[in-house]
């Protein structure tokens, strides 16, 4: 499990290094007195002290999580795990039929219907393949359930080459058209839909509304930003939790690493940086995918194709080519850094020798719901793949027994609800202690029946019920017992 650099507490070695390195010149002669060296170590012992202090401060402060859902994609939440351990869960291809294929995809739910954008390319185009060239175009499928999709006539194969295109798009704007349903209270229905979209710098990202998802209209002539390199899809959305539209877009492009937007009226924004995870030296993030999880709107989920440089296959090649994967990161509302958690590939290639091909491997932006307990993503070449619903990860404990406690918290509501899988000869219980660590009556691990089963959606019982509004409004700490199970997320509710 990997950590983010913000995460990191340096030892008292790692601290002594950095201060004797500040005073040693390069000829490895010192630049201070003994006496002055005493009071550098001094001062160094003092300022891990204070670092470890203010570290275990944090953990300690209670987080106010009200009735949200909370997902095991970090440890954000975690004070101490024994014996037990957060896995990343990997979707699996499922049937298709006529879903969106294509570059810089988009799935939308909105309601009982699904849109599906992606970018095509004019069939009786035979001119250069430059970003924006004139023979790019957006395209849109529907569904009713986000499995079996149609292609629907807006009158527009005769004039643009195929049915679906959308109206009103001129290149280069059709290179990365990237719409997203604002959820703001108030938004105009005239502009439920919004869309960004632009090439490279120079063109900048031009702004688009729209009533039905269908019939677009620019909101501003001119573009609202000019940043960064475009040329890759950006993406945007309403943070309810921020209270902001946020928009990632492609940073750099050796590597390629992503940057942030934010902007209250979409039409003014501000740079607000955000921290890349660790890279290595031939990694690069092209789309990143980032959106609020319909279920946890304060959980970004990302979904970066990871593109490795120089690599196809296995095999090293040289030039400007290499293969890629897709990753799972995640990001909370209103930190200035992704999260890292898992450094294994969330989709790999697979055994299809095209998807080794450079560039070759891109996901749709949004994670959707399909079914009561099923949750589906897209991929370019068309394959859906389905997750359990919260199932990107989950925190595992053997069959001899694990423990996972979590930081203090404070939450509304009258029942615990648990999503969960257990083997039969497993099992999950569940205390609940006060903000020291000490087990609360009524609550405890001998107070709750072993849970055995498999629910996205299980209400927690101990012997007296499964009513735990008494200690709403107060701080406690969750501690979960595992045997040969899997929990997935967990949410206090009415």
């Amino acid at each position: 499990m990997a950590m983010s650099s913000d995460d990191k507490v340096l030892t008292i070695g790692d601290r002594l290094e950095l201060f004797v390195k500040d005073i040693w010149n390069r000829e490895g002669v010192p630049t201070i007195s003994l006496s002055g060296l005493a009071l550098t170590l001094s001062v160094a012992l003092i300022t891990w002290g204070a670092a470890v202090f203010a570290d275990e401060q944090e953990a300690a402060e209670p987080v106010q999580i009200g009735d949200r859902l909370e997902l095991f994609v970090d440890t954000h939440l975690v004070k101490s795990m024994d014996n037990t351990e957060l896995r990343l869960r990997r979707p699996h291809p499922a049937t298709a039929s006529g879903g969106p294929s294509g570059a810089y995809m988009t799935v939308i739910r909105d309601g009982d219907r699904f849109l599906g954008y992606y970018r095509a390319v004019a069939p009786d185009y035979d001119g250069p393949r430059r970003d924006g060239h004139p023979g790019e175009r957006t395209c849109v499928v529907k569904s009713a359930d986000g499995i079996h999709w149609e292609t629907p006539d807006l009158g527009t194969e005769e004039d643009m080459g195929y049915p679906n295109v959308l109206r009103d798009i001129e290149p280069p704007r059709t290179h990365n058209f990237s719409p997203f349903l604002d959820t703001r209270d108030g938004v105009s229905h005239n502009e439920r839909f919004k869309a960004v979209a632009g090439v490279r710098r120079g063109a900048g990202v031009h702004v688009f509304g729209s009533p039905d998802g269908l019939t677009w209209h620019l909101l501003s002539d001119e573009p609202v930003f000019r940043g960064g390199n475009l040329d890759s899809q950006n993406v945007a959305f309403w943070s309810e939790t921020e209270g902001r539209y946020e928009l990632y877009y492609r940073k750099h492009n050796r590597p390629r690493t992503v940057d942030r937007i934010v902007s209250e009226c979409l039409l003014d924004w501000e740079h607000e940086p955000v921290a890349e995870p660790n890279l290595d030296g031939r990694e690069h993030l092209y789309t990143t995918q980032t959106h609020p999880y319909f279920r946890a709107p304060h959980i970004y989920i990302a979904l970066p194709t990871r593109y490795t440089h120089g690599q196809i296959g296995g095999e090293e090649v040289s030039g400007n080519i290499g293969s890629t994967d897709i990753m799972l990161m995640s990001k909370r509302a209103g930190a200035d850094a992704y999260e890292r958690t898992f450094d294994e590939a969330f989709i790999r290639p697979g055994p299809d020798p095209g998807r080794w091909g450079s560039r070759n491997n891109f996901m749709a932006l949004n994670v959707v719901p399909t079914g009561p307990a099923e949750m589906s993503i897209y991929h370019r070449d068309g394959t859906r793949y389905v997750l359990r619903t919260d199932g990107f990860a989950s925190v595992y404990g053997p069959p001899e027994g694990g423990e996972l406690v979590t930081r203090p918290v404070v939450f509304k509501g009258r029942e615990l609800v648990l999503n969960l899988a257990t083997a039969v000869r497993g099992g999950v219980r569940v205390e609940l202690q006060d903000a020291d660590g000490v087990p609360i009556p009524g609550f405890t691990l001998d107070d709750c029946p072993a849970i055995i089963g498999d629910s996205v959606g299980h209400v927690v019982a101990w012997r007296n019920g499964s009513d735990v509004g008494e200690l709403a409004g107060r701080p406690v700490r969750l501690r979960f017992e595992l045997r040969d199970a899997d929990i997935y997320s967990y949410q206090f509710r009415q």
